[in-house]
């Protein structure tokens, strides 16, 4: 028989009996559904994981810090900057030196009115400030130029007018500051008088907030390493402290490539003897969970479409009960063997097939209305109540169902291969039964 025959035949077939063709296409649409939409729930769970650590920080910024105590201490120098960012994987990194040693206060404004005490200080090497991930909301990066400093996002709202009583003397978020940073310029004052030192810089641009890198993105300045180094140095001589000439640093920031690697850079900073921290150690365990979920989800959805695929079967086997006077015929003429094969094979396959294809659009409209109920704030009893309310509030009210185009064309080729598999041993009894006994057969 010809191909084109084949096809006409099968559709014939599985035209005669609209009703059990119906029901056993239904039941590859139902477990279609279930595999694509469980699947698709898990892939929701962990985009919506991804978000919510994404809001907490930048997940390929490692902070190291110096190991140990004492003189025995592994400090942070310049030879092990080098080391770490021969490794590979690292785009890029900077030793970060802060001034919490130092008690600093910001003056701005005419006549120095504003002032803020509690602020973050931090300085880091200025051509490596865009490299690490730090976002400007306005003004320009600060590459060159001393006593230069980005500011972070609500430093403008920390400082206080000093002509006003205490409780009304400070601008709430969100509302107008006092001053703009960027046109005024900043006064910091350390020590007391006698021994008191003093600075002006100039805030060339405003931070977006990030604490992944630190509290300077939020309530605090970014200098270049090397100005507050000689701050601080500033400061310790005018105190009658010595000053170290060696260059080394408690704490450094690391970039990595792709988050994918960002466990081997961190094991490979171990190895130099130094500790790390990053957001690895949260979004692990996470991603282990999610993966987990989602294949519970799966095996969930494929117990029903093998429930499909025995209907599939149990319709084969009936089919072939009814037709076999019809098999004896075809044999008779001279339909050979493989073509007896190939048609049941085909009519299985094609159930599988539109079943998928149905069931593929069943699950798109499902997605779409778990979606817009997740928006609507109706989530609490799917994927975990608690669980998925807070990572919907935590990842901005993600979607609760993503189906990937490769979900898509998976499930269906999933559903003609289980339609295949559930025909092949109705397929197989066919060709077996002898002609002559077929032609008998009432």
């Amino acid at each position: 028989m010809k191909s084109h025959d084949l096809f006409r035949v099968c559709l014939q077939n599985l035209f005669r009996r609209k009703t059990r063709t119906f029901l056993t296409v239904m039941g590859v649409v139902l477990g279609c559904c279930s595999v694509m939409i469980m699947i698709s729930m898990g892939i929701g769970m962990k985009l919506a994981q991804e978000q919510m650590l994404s809001m907490m920080g930048d997940l390929t910024v490692i902070q190291v810090f110096a190991a140990g105590k004492g003189n025995r201490s592994k400090k942070i120098t310049p030879k092990t900057m080098d080391a770490i960012k021969g490794i590979p994987g690292v785009l890029a990194a900077t030793p970060r030196l802060s001034a919490e040693q130092i008690p600093i206060t910001v003056y701005g404004g005419k006549d120095r009115r504003y002032r803020c005490v509690y602020w973050s200080a931090a300085g880091i090497k200025a051509d490596a400030a865009e490299q690490m991930g730090y976002r400007l909301i306005d003004g320009e990066w600060n590459t060159s130029g001393q006593n230069k400093v980005l500011a972070g996002e609500q430093l403008a709202f920390l400082f206080e007018d000093q002509k006003r009583p205490s409780g009304r003397n400070m601008r709430e978020m969100g509302t107008e500051p006092y001053f703009d940073l960027l046109k005024t310029p900043l006064i910091l004052e350390a020590g007391e008088e006698g021994k008191k030192m003093v600075w002006e810089v100039k805030v060339s641009g405003r931070m977006k907030e990030d604490f992944s890198k630190g509290m300077e993105t939020s309530e605090g300045l970014l200098f270049r390493i090397e100005d507050l180094q000689r701050m601080i140095d500033e400061y310790q001589r005018a105190q009658g402290k010595a000053v170290k000439q060696k260059k080394e640093w408690e704490m450094a920031l690391v970039k990595a490539e792709s988050i994918q690697q960002v466990a081997k850079i961190e094991e490979a900073i171990r190895k130099l003897g130094l500790s790390t921290s990053s957001m690895e150690s949260i979004r692990k365990p996470m991603e282990q969970e999610a993966r987990q979920k989602q294949m519970m989800f799966g095996c969930l959805g494929a117990v029903s479409l093998f429930v499909a695929a025995l209907g599939i079967t149990n319709t084969m086997i009936m089919s072939i009960s009814e037709r076999t006077k019809e098999i004896g015929v075809m044999k008779a003429l001279g339909c050979q063997v493989r073509d007896v094969r190939t048609l049941f094979l085909l009519e299985a396959g094609t159930i599988g097939f539109i079943g998928g294809v149905l069931g593929m659009l069943v699950s798109y409209g499902l997605s779409a209305a778990m979606n817009i109920a997740a928006s609507a704030g109706l989530t609490g009893g799917l994927m975990g109540g608690e669980e998925l309310e807070f990572l919907g509030e935590a990842a901005g009210a993600a979607a609760v169902s993503v189906i990937p185009w490769w979900l898509s064309a998976a499930a269906v080729l999933f559903s003609v291969l289980t339609g295949l598999a559930a025909g092949y041993y109705p397929a197989k009894k066919a060709v077996e039964v002898p002609a002559l006994e077929a032609i008998k057969h009432d």
